[in-house]
């Protein structure tokens, strides 16, 4: 497996790490997703998916605020994903994030696992 970080990107409020995990894409975004923030999101989750990684996984444990333009970011890489024969599942979300999943109803259409060890495992053959 491969641990290295294949790419970041930051602003002031949001860091988004990516690295290759197996068949997998790690993406790890820290500080803040929202409207101002959300491209930093959305153009590696989409680069993934053109380099071929259909199943991605979002680390959200350092992932602080998720406004509804985040929410509509992963929302729109997990129909991608999924089109792709893939998904997108989401590890580790703090309870202030977890609850904008819970009060739209996102949290039905994602596989949500505790640890990104777990989301991993998950799709282990």
């Amino acid at each position: 497996m491969d641990h290295g970080t294949v790419g970041s990107a930051q602003s002031g409020r949001l860091l988004v790490e990516v690295r290759e995990e197996g068949s997998s894409a790690v993406v790890r975004p820290a500080g803040e997703l929202d409207h101002h923030t959300a491209d930093l999101l959305r153009e590696p989750l989409d680069d993934l998916l053109d380099k071929g990684f259909s199943r991605l996984v979002v680390d959200c444990s350092r992932l602080e605020f998720c406004d509804s333009t985040g929410l509509n970011v992963l929302l729109g890489a997990r129909l991608k994903a999924d089109a792709a024969g893939g998904g997108v599942h989401l590890a580790g979300m703090l309870p202030v994030v977890a609850r904008v999943f819970e009060i739209t109803g996102a949290e039905t259409v994602f596989s949500v696992h505790d640890s990104v060890e777990a989301a991993l495992a998950d799709g282990a053959d």
